[in-house]
């Protein structure tokens, strides 16, 4: 059996022609790989993260399932403005994220969006995010999306975060945020639940991303930016991991008297136990010397917040 293989294409000097069909390949892979730098700046997975607080603060708003057609326009609205935050957030630290190992393969160090094309996607993601709250839900809903695209990009990314070790601790608004939107979105008001559950995400955010600066301790003092773990010691930093995550599954059960049943409180219960028995080992190994893994509470963290939200969402479906 005789295999053909296919020649390339030569001019008369002998050298290769690229053809009409290699051509369009390598601009269907331009484009490709242009769209998924895009999609790149706008962080997904912290969208991921912010969308699930947001649902099931709704439903916990609405009393059950609020009607999909707001479900949508919330979600596409959240993901926009998140994402639009994050893309702004990576116009601003370009200086820094060629700094750090962690985050100089980002599209704009990496030079494959230009500054410019990014801030202009930044407005324009949160313009539309805006816009579209602002015409299919309520301007409290709208208000709250743009201020904390304001604060997170103006006041944590280009001040906070350059210039204080509590950067982390005042920037924790935006992301509890979602948690206020999304009860706006149904009620057009704040209840007192709201702000219980938006206080649950705001602590949290400390014993969550405060691992993740100790993982990366020195890629931010090559940046120059003063994390907590940066600029203080590792005794002064499990305190505060412990003091947060404590006050964290204190208000997470101070939830439930406002109106929850056993099946979210059951479920906060045991979960936010794990989460401080976690947070409690991180620091005994700090405190014997022993190896520190940070991100095993990292990673923790998150799914404490996924299953005391999705008891939120179950809770009110029944």
């Amino acid at each position: 059996m005789s295999m053909i293989t296919e020649r390339p294409v030569r001019n008369s000097a002998g050298q290769p022609v690229r053809t009409v069909a290699a051509e369009s390949a390598t601009s269907r892979r331009d484009v490709r790989a242009v769209v998924a730098a895009y999609v790149a700046l706008t962080k997904p997975r912290i969208v991921e993260l912010l969308l699930v607080t947001t649902v099931p603060a709704m439903m916990l708003a609405h009393g059950g399932m609020p009607s999909l057609w707001l479900v949508a326009v919330v979600l596409v609205g959240g993901s926009l403005a998140a994402g639009a935050a994050s893309v702004l957030n990576c116009y601003i630290d370009r200086d820094i994220d060629q700094l750090m190992r962690r985050t100089k393969r980002r599209p704009l160090p990496a030079h494959t969006v230009t500054p410019r094309a990014a801030l202009v996607f930044g407005l324009v993601l949160a313009v539309v995010s805006v816009a579209l709250m602002a015409a299919f839900t309520n301007l409290l809903a709208a208000g709250l999306t743009l201020a904390a695209i304001v604060y997170y990009d103006l006041v944590y990314t280009a001040w906070l975060k350059r210039t204080t070790a509590a950067n982390t601790f005042w920037g924790g608004a935006c992301g509890a945020a979602p948690v206020l939107i999304g009860w706006a979105a149904v009620t057009g008001s704040l209840a007192p639940a709201a702000w219980a559950l938006f206080a649950v995400v705001f602590f949290w955010q400390m014993p969550h991303f405060y691992p993740l600066a100790m993982k990366y301790k020195d890629d931010y003092a090559r940046a120059g930016i003063p994390m907590l773990p940066v600029v203080a010691s590792t005794r002064r930093v499990n305190a505060e991991i412990l003091v947060f995550a404590w006050l964290t599954v204190l208000t997470s059960l101070a939830v439930w008297p406002l109106g929850m049943s056993a099946v979210y409180g059951v479920p906060t219960l045991v979960v936010g136990g794990i989460f401080v028995v976690e947070a409690h080992k991180l620091a005994r190994r700090a405190t014997r010397g022993e190896a520190v893994k940070p991100m095993r509470l990292f990673h923790w963290s998150t799914t404490y917040l996924t299953i005391v939200f999705a008891a939120v969402a179950l809770d009110a479906l029944i």
